[in-house]
Formats: C-alpha cells, structure tokens, sequence
C-alpha cells in the first residue's frame, strides 16, 4: 500500500484492507469537526460495482458514536427507488447488523421527479453557461437538490470512479447532480453531453459537462468530505481517496485513467457486450454499448446480450418508446419537434445509438445496434434497434477471436475501451 503524508489516500493491486480504509476515514474526518452533527451519507445504487459498505463501516466506526445522527441518501438521479433489503445489500450489511449496530441509521430513496421532495439552491446565469460550455449553450439553468440534504451539517459521499459517457468521468459531485439533484440541472448536462457527444466526453477529465456539474455542486454550501473508490476487475478497492468532491475526484479519476481504460489495436467489425445484472433496463444496460462504441468499426454490430433484461425503463419507457433511439443530429435538424421533451431522455437516446449522420431525411448510424433480450422484438425494431434472440447466441462463437475482428466482452458497462491510436 502506498499513502501520502496526511494519511488521505492510499492505493494497493491487491485492495486495500478494512483496517487501511478505516485508517484513511480516521486521518479524514477529525471527531471535533462532527461532534453532535448530522450527517447524510450519499451512496450509488446497485448499478455501480463498489465496495461501499466497507467505507460506510469504517465511517459508522470512526463516528457512530460522535455525531447526532448518520442516515443514507441513494443518489439515484431517475433511476427507481431501492428497497431496504436493496439498501441493506449494497452497504454489505446484514439484516441482524441492521437491527442492532446501524438500527438508528435512516435510508432514504432520492426523489427525482417530486417536486415536494426538491428545492431550488439556485441559478447558473445563462452568462455562465455560455463559458462553462465553450458556447455551445447560452441559458439559465435552475439548480434543484432534495430538499433533506439541507437539513444536516455535514455531506459524506461515497462512491467509485469509472470513465462516464455523459462527464467523463464519474464521482466526486455527480453524486449531487444528477444523484440527488432535480430535473432542471439534470436533463441540461445530460443534453449538453450528448451535443458534445460521447466519443469526445468519456474517459477525458476536463469536460464541459464537468465544469456545469462542479459549478451546481458548489452551489450547496455545507461542509462536504467525499470518499472516492478505485475499483479493480474483482470488485477489490484498488484505489481511495478522501477530500473535497473536487479534489479526492482529481485523484481517483486519474487512478481510473490508468486502470480502467482498455486498449486494442485496431477496431472490430462485431463485438458482443454482454450486459451483467446489476443493468436491470436498458436505460442503464447502455453504458455495454457506450463504453465499446469506440472500438467498433464503421458499418460494424454491437450486440448487447441481457438475457435477464425486460424493460427498457421503469421511468421513461413510455417517451423512449415514442422518440426511440436515434443519432444526435436526428434530433438537431428536427429539434422544434423534440425541445418539449426531457432532454436527459434524448441524450440517453443518442449515446445508446451512438454517432451518425442524419441528411436530407436519412439516418445513417456509424454502427448497428442489436439486443439480444426478453424485450421483444417488434418493441426493438419500434426504437429503432436491431434484435437478436438471445437463446441464439453461443458465448463459444465470440470468444477468442479477437484477430478475426470479433470481440467478446464478459462483464461490459465500466471499462471502457479504446484504439491506442487515441491515446496519442
């Protein structure tokens, strides 16, 4: 293990330990600073592969006894709300731990969508917009946040960091926005992603999208300590860093730089990205297609293989099922019929279609996108996406032949991967 001189960050291959975790929560959070304060903890949902419980012990350790109160927020931006034996599982805590040593531990779905649930801390002017977006957007935009976390003294995130379609990277305030904060902010950056497009955003630390990200997160004046996991291929913690949402993110989004992205010599005309359970909708089964999208060759297929999937989205199947998937400029050349609509729909639209060209009334999308899923295939081919049955694809067909262009990705959705003549 490797720590700097004020104990705040440590890094280890083989994952770090519970005792090295919990010393990294000891040398950050001074008991003084929390005496009889509230506390929110903010957590990702189930669909981030991270060892959250070990870090929410550590800190439960280090101050259960010190502070008033220390309950748990789901950041969930749209995603549905978790269930207490959902939550339970995702800070690896028992349900006898539950009722006994965290039993005064609140938890608490994030509420997207209810406006009693929101409150607006703010505006970004349209003046500042214009400059965090290099001028792509000139408009105010409403800064809403869940009301409740107003309410305590000091904000907590823990969360791992992965190259991110939408930011770049993820972590740090995007635990705030879109994790807890309302739909204003939310569908604007994801829009403004999508304009920037994918290819240009994931895997870059410097983005527009995370200047607009770091400006609303600035806009919540509480005291704020942010935990940020480094995450290896078996879910050990490779990587944490503790400190400012801002400054622990420049860290761990340069750990996951050098650990999570993957390169291969040249592009593929098939790749088979198999989407693990945790993406329980397409909504979030995607991200199999937007961190392989990179590696596939023009006029290639991306198979996205779900066998467990049967919806597209809880929340918003009913308007991607009236827009479907299209290129970005699908929706710019006609953009008075669609500006109506939740522009974070739209942005989720074009990254799963990915880059293409839309003229004189033709889409050209630069790569075929099929699922192979329980949603079936008429509703595929009304979203405009290809269909496979999954039951007739072979794992054997795709593995090891990489040299015949076919690639086989187990477990997509964070790795992602890129031609070396892009790292250049």
């Amino acid at each position: 293990m490797s720590m700097n001189s004020c104990g705040k960050r440590a890094e280890s291959p083989a994952g770090l330990s519970a005792p090295e975790v919990l010393s990294i929560v000891e040398n950050s959070c001074d008991e003084k600073d929390f005496r009889n304060r509230k506390i929110l903890v903010i957590v990702p949902d189930h669909t981030r592969t991270a060892p959250v419980g070990m870090v929410f012990k550590a800190l439960h350790e280090r101050l259960g006894n010190v502070v008033s109160a220390m309950d748990v927020m789901i950041a969930l931006g749209t995603h549905p709300p978790m269930s207490e034996s959902a939550i339970c599982q995702r800070l690896d805590m028992s349900a006898e731990e539950r009722q006994s040593r965290y039993a005064a531990v609140r938890f608490l779905n994030h509420a997207w969508n209810n406006p009693d649930e929101l409150t607006q801390i703010g505006t970004i002017p349209a003046a500042d917009i214009r400059d965090l977006t290099d001028g792509l957007f000139e408009m105010d935009v409403p800064v809403e946040v869940n009301r409740r976390v107003l309410d305590y003294d000091h904000l907590v995130i823990i969360g791992p960091v992965f190259p991110h379609e939408v930011v770049g990277f993820s972590g740090g305030n995007k635990y705030f926005f879109p994790g807890v904060g309302g739909p204003g902010i939310l569908n604007f950056f994801h829009w403004l992603g999508a304009v920037v497009t994918n290819s240009r955003i994931i895997g870059r630390q410097k983005t527009p999208v995370r200047r607009v990200v770091d400006a609303a997160g600035a806009m919540i004046r509480k005291p704020k300590t942010c935990f940020c996991m480094v995450v290896g291929d078996h879910r050990e913690m490779a990587g944490l860093y503790a400190g400012t949402p801002e400054s622990a993110w420049v860290d761990a989004s340069e750990h996951s730089r050098q650990i999570h992205i993957i390169y291969k010599p040249r592009p593929f005309k098939t790749v088979l990205s198999v989407a693990p359970p945790m993406y329980d909708e397409l909504w979030t089964a995607g991200k199999a297609m937007y961190k392989l999208e990179p590696v596939v060759a023009d006029g290639g297929e991306l198979i996205i293989l779900a066998p467990h999937l049967r919806e597209i989205s809880e929340t918003h199947g009913a308007v991607i099922r009236e827009v479907g998937y299209h290129v970005r400029d699908y929706f710019l050349s006609q953009w008075d019929q669609f500006k109506h609509l939740p522009w974070g729909i739209l942005a989720h639209s074009t990254h799963v279609k990915g880059a293409g060209t839309y003229e004189n009334g033709i889409e050209s999308p630069r790569v075929q996108v099929t699922v192979a899923s329980q949603i079936p295939e008429e509703v595929c081919r009304q979203i405009n996406l290809g269909y496979r049955d999954p039951d007739s694809i072979s794992i054997e067909d795709f593995e090891g032949r990489e040299d015949e262009g076919i690639l086989y990705v187990p477990k997509a959705g964070e790795r992602l991967y890129l031609l070396e003549d892009s790292a250049t």
